[in-house]
């Protein structure tokens, strides 16, 4: 079903991918990318289970918009093994105007087609996505 506000379709691989991070956790987080052509948002790059925090911020381009899920691990106050599944709307500055007003008003359909999602970031440059950022927003 395409997104009323942008056109924008999300492909079946996006939420087959994102099912399998959350229940079975094959990845450690997912990049999707608007493919503006096709009017549809597809899978980028999948994070291996063992890939660093690094390796997903790094994966992200720094002048181009990308949506991201990153499943964030973590131990609580009280000594327990949480986890969450942070969503990152990645939109830097350099990036060209029409790219950020199409992630934009595609955003929340997208979203709401991965269900699961615990927490949301939007970020503009790495400071604003660092995993203190994240650590905050996921206890």
């Amino acid at each position: 079903m395409a997104n009323a506000a942008s056109g924008m379709v999300v492909h079946d691989d996006c939420k087959l991918k994102f099912l399998e991070l959350k229940a079975k956790r094959t990845y450690h987080f997912i990049v999707f990318k608007i493919e503006e052509k096709h009017k549809q948002v597809i899978v980028e790059k999948l994070g291996e289970p063992t890939d660093s925090y690094e390796a997903f911020t790094s994966s992200l381009p720094a002048d181009e918009c990308r949506y991201a899920v990153y499943d964030f691990d973590f131990v609580t106050d009280e000594n327990c093994q949480k986890s969450r599944i942070i969503f990152i709307a990645w939109s830097p500055d350099t990036s060209k105007v029409r790219s950020k007003m199409v992630y934009a008003s595609s955003k929340d359909r997208f979203k709401r087609e991965l269900n699961g999602i615990q927490v949301e970031l939007q970020a503009t440059d790495p400071t604003e996505m660092g995993l203190d950022v994240i650590r905050s927003r996921a206890t």
